[in-house]
């Protein structure tokens, strides 16, 4: 299967797992306590996609992504502008997938898809600056070759006219959620991990991620480790609606790694606090059991069938659905309660599902200053 895991042993295999260089300049937070990471749903200037699908990971699904990644761009265009990183050679295929009135592209290099975990982590301060954090993608802890993904991120500042901060940690978007009011959600299994962070310890992790987002609380999940390429990005398992509001996954396929580990995590959820000392209001949404049974979804173990990873955009949420009709009418009818005044788009990106990810892992933000 076309999975990132799949990758990961073909990588390894060519020899492609070593490290591939990093971007040059390190830049210390500046101020610290100053910067603070808002919360996604937070009015936003423009959305980023990386069109970067390519049949060296994909395979035989490399259109499929391609076609996914233009539904995306469409409907999150219907919004607010959106921009599309892709390569020089196909530029005029991003076009036919992803063009309308709000769209931009920019021609790179890129290693594949997912914009979460190597775009610029987009900070603020209480004076509308926009800074911009850098946390050294090396390809979930060099299981995949990343030498251009690992740039995008000084690309993407640069585009935004951000300040540039690199930390010192390694680490991916998709494994921070924060609430724009001082507290995150994380899991252990992604930034706890010497494949990214050896030699550091849980606590020297905390104070780098406290600084660099402006938390002064972060809530550990345990998340699990070496299942999937990322090792457990939170953005599968806890979202903040709003600050003391979490939807948390709950996976009930008693076959599934994520079974026992989703039920820990509702425990802590349940009995946790936020930066201010309230309780969390937890709300739980299941995979589909019984969705489309498809090439992509047939015996994929890769498979992602989870409707926690949304993305939330002015006006709107952009969720998959996977053909799980009351499974997909459910999902949807939390997210409408949760996010009232927003549109819900629910689409198919099956084909992205099948490569172990979603809607927000092929997306970020830059907040509107």
């Amino acid at each position: 299967m076309p999975s990132r895991r799949t990758f990961l042993q073909l990588s390894l295999a060519a020899g492609l797992g070593a490290s591939l260089g990093l971007p040059l300049g390190l830049a210390r937070a500046e101020e610290p306590g100053r910067w603070f990471m808002p919360d996604e749903g937070e009015p936003q200037q423009r959305a980023f996609i990386a069109f970067g699908a390519q049949d060296a990971i994909w395979e035989d699904f490399t259109a499929d992504v391609q076609a996914a990644l233009g539904r995306i761009a469409q409907s999150i265009a219907r919004y607010q502008p959106v921009t599309v990183f892709c390569r020089a050679s196909e530029r005029e295929l991003a076009e036919q997938h992803c063009a309308s009135h709000r769209t931009s592209f920019v021609e790179c290099e890129l290693d594949d898809i997912w914009m979460r975990d190597i775009g610029a982590n987009f900070v603020v301060d209480d004076d509308g600056a926009l800074a911009a954090v850098d946390f050294n993608f090396n390809g979930w802890g060099n299981k995949q070759r990343h030498r251009n993904d690992a740039q995008l991120a000084r690309r993407v500042t640069k585009l935004a006219a951000a300040r540039y901060q690199r930390s010192d940690l390694v680490g991916e978007g998709g494994a921070i959620e924060v609430d724009g009011h001082g507290t995150g959600i994380m899991t252990e299994s992604s930034w706890v991990n010497a494949n990214r962070n050896k030699g550091w310890s849980k606590a020297e992790i905390e104070a780098e991620l406290k600084q660099r987002l402006g938390l002064s609380k972060i809530i550990w999940l345990p998340g699990i480790a070496g299942q999937d390429i990322t090792d457990g990005h939170v953005d599968f398992y806890a979202r903040f609606v709003r600050p003391g509001v979490v939807i948390a996954n709950l996976d009930n396929d008693p076959d599934s790694y994520d079974y026992a580990v989703t039920r820990k995590h509702l425990e802590i959820l349940k009995r946790a606090t936020d930066a201010e000392g309230r309780k969390l209001q937890v709300h739980v949404v299941s995979p589909p059991l019984h969705g489309r049974r498809n090439r992509f979804s047939k015996g994929n173990d890769d498979f992602a069938a989870g409707y926690i990873n949304y993305f939330v955009l002015n006006g709107a949420i952009i969720a998959p659905q996977f053909g799980d009709g009351a499974a997909d009418e459910k999902a949807r009818g939390l997210l409408v309660t949760l996010y009232p005044g927003r549109d819900i788009v629910q689409l198919d990106i099956d084909a992205i599902a099948a490569g172990g990810g979603g809607i927000h892992c092929v997306t970020h933000q830059c907040p509107a200053v």
